[in-house]
């Protein structure tokens, strides 16, 4: 009584919707920057049973936003870290931990244990999959998404309103859209579009209000604009339509998704070379061209010396072709290997078939070569 007092004396909550939430079961798909307040807030509202499900170890890049960990959890597994502030938070919640990858092959298992999905997943191809798991099994799950200083949350169920394949039934080509990892999140957007999720969660959970099914929640926070846009489902949905046609998971979310595209996989076939290899060639004098090309604020975090910084947008638009030398090999690398194998298919089309791209890009270069230079 003294715990949620506060909840008790809201009339569309009370007892009844209080004691729903000690019932409820819910699973956070991720203890990252939106698992970390949703995760939080859940536990706080007094959600009685918490599943966390993530493979990853805290790092000290993540501190900036996942705000469940603390600079003494770095390299510790972050679904152990999640779980203890949780119960540091509210020790009458119990706490399932999933130390593990969701994949199709436990995917359905794990869900099929729990009243309600959020989704604080990063890459489309666990998204795709969450939805697909969610809709197979009649779950409804709470969805959010960071980039930048924007944000989008939505609450999909199949069984009332349309589902996330409705509103994007294609993943985006590959390339198109950066990672958080690549294009930077703001660390309290996390807390803004976590925080939506949980309030979905409990409204779903304890049976008030009108949730997010239906329309999708648009958070711009340097304008510090909220819209909202309907979402209908569609009759035609390949999951959740009329006629489905994916009646079960896919064989391969990652390929259906393609994080990078054919073309640069058969590019950087035979054209991938370590930072070691650069490193070489480099020590021998070799005539060599080494192109960055990540954005401008990531060259000023760190860069490998000797390269020259030619952002993916100006091959993208044809304009760094011209700059080009022909009398010289050309090597190019990124941060992580991604793009620069998507600017080497461009390279090589152009003509420079003896072009060649870094795997592992610079942060390669910081493990293998020179460990003193700052990752990001």
């Amino acid at each position: 009584m003294r715990r949620y007092s506060r909840h008790l004396i809201i009339p569309d909550v009370g007892m009844a919707g209080q004691k729903r939430l000690k019932n409820a079961k819910v699973l956070c798909v991720g203890a990252g920057g939106l698992g970390s307040p949703a995760l939080l807030y859940l536990a706080a509202a007094g959600v009685g049973t918490l599943g966390v499900i993530d493979f990853d170890v805290v790092d000290e890049s993540n501190l900036q936003r996942q705000i469940i960990h603390g600079q003494s959890d770095v390299g510790r597994p972050k679904a152990e870290s999640a779980a203890d502030s949780v119960k540091e938070i509210n020790p009458l919640v119990e706490v399932i931990i999933h130390n593990t990858a969701l994949t199709t092959d436990n995917v359905m298992e794990i869900f099929s244990g729990y009243d309600l999905i959020v989704d604080g997943t990063d890459n489309f191809a666990t998204r795709y999959m969450v939805n697909d798991a969610a809709v197979l099994l009649g779950k409804p799950y709470v969805w959010g998404s960071i980039y930048r200083f924007d944000g989008q949350a939505s609450v999909f169920w199949a069984e009332h309103g349309p589902c996330y394949r409705c509103l994007y039934p294609e993943p985006p080509p590959p390339g198109m859209v950066p990672s958080c990892a690549e294009g930077g999140v703001l660390g309290v957007l996390c807390a803004s579009i976590g925080s939506i999720q949980v309030n979905e969660a409990i409204k779903l959970l304890a049976g008030i209000g009108e949730p997010l099914v239906g329309r999708l929640m648009i958070y711009d926070a340097l304008e510090m604009n909220y819209r909202s846009v309907k979402v209908r489902k569609d009759p035609e949905c390949v999951l959740c339509g009329k006629n489905p046609t994916v009646t079960q998971l896919l064989d391969d979310y990652e390929a259906f998704c393609g994080a990078v595209s054919e073309e640069a996989q058969e590019a950087a076939s035979g054209s991938t070379i370590t930072a070691r290899d650069l490193k070489s060639l480099q020590d021998a004098g070799e005539n060599i061209y080494l192109i960055d090309v990540r954005e401008p604020n990531e060259y000023e975090i760190v860069s490998i010396p000797g390269a020259v910084l030619i952002p993916k947008g100006e091959f993208l638009n044809g304009s760094a072709l011209e700059k080009l030398p022909q009398d010289k090999r050309i090597i190019l690398h990124c941060k992580s290997g991604a793009r620069s194998a998507e600017v080497l298919a461009i390279v090589k089309n152009a003509g420079f078939s003896d072009a060649v791209h870094v795997g592992g890009g610079v942060l390669s270069w910081i493990k293998t070569v020179d460990p003193s230079l700052p990752a990001y």
